[in-house]
């Protein structure tokens, strides 16, 4: 689905041009419809089709609220989840409480991760693959990143 890594720019309005590939995907699989919303790990935000952002909406609901960080999660996750529309010009307005979460201010970054596009402010985007490319302390990789074959 998503790959790659975009460099892009905001305009003063906050509005983002997305990328033509990914613009041609989003218009066939959701009618350039989107949700962005937080990353609860990164000062980042994800960006979802709608169908795709349907089923987690469906799956986060079903966690049981009673659980306090649960509720939290669900608070950010569903709070901040924003209905996006792609316009004539291939656009979309990043709302300004999403923006000021990511630090988002003129470039961007816009990166692909399969079900979904993450968008980075680009000084934090450079940080995350500095820390991401740092060799752990221990020099050992988690059992997961082991087994697979790339």
């Amino acid at each position: 689905m998503f790959r790659g890594v975009q460099h892009i720019n905001l305009d003063a309005k906050g509005r983002m041009a997305v990328p033509a590939r990914q613009r041609e995907l989003l218009s066939v699989i959701c009618d350039g419809h989107l949700v962005v919303t937080v990353d609860t790990q990164s000062n980042c935000l994800a960006l979802y089709p709608l169908t795709e952002w349907e089923r987690i909406e469906r799956d986060v609901q079903a966690l049981p609220a009673l659980n306090p960080a649960i509720k939290r999660f669900q608070r950010l996750v569903l709070g901040y989840a924003s209905d996006l529309q792609l316009d004539g010009n291939g656009r979309v307005l990043v709302p300004p409480a999403l923006r000021e979460y990511a630090q988002l201010e003129k470039r961007a970054v816009l990166v692909g991760q399969g079900n979904k596009l993450e968008l980075w402010s680009e000084e934090l985007w450079h940080k995350e693959c500095e820390v991401a490319l740092d060799v752990d302390s221990t020099g050992e990789l988690p059992a997961e990143l082991m087994q697979l074959n790339l």
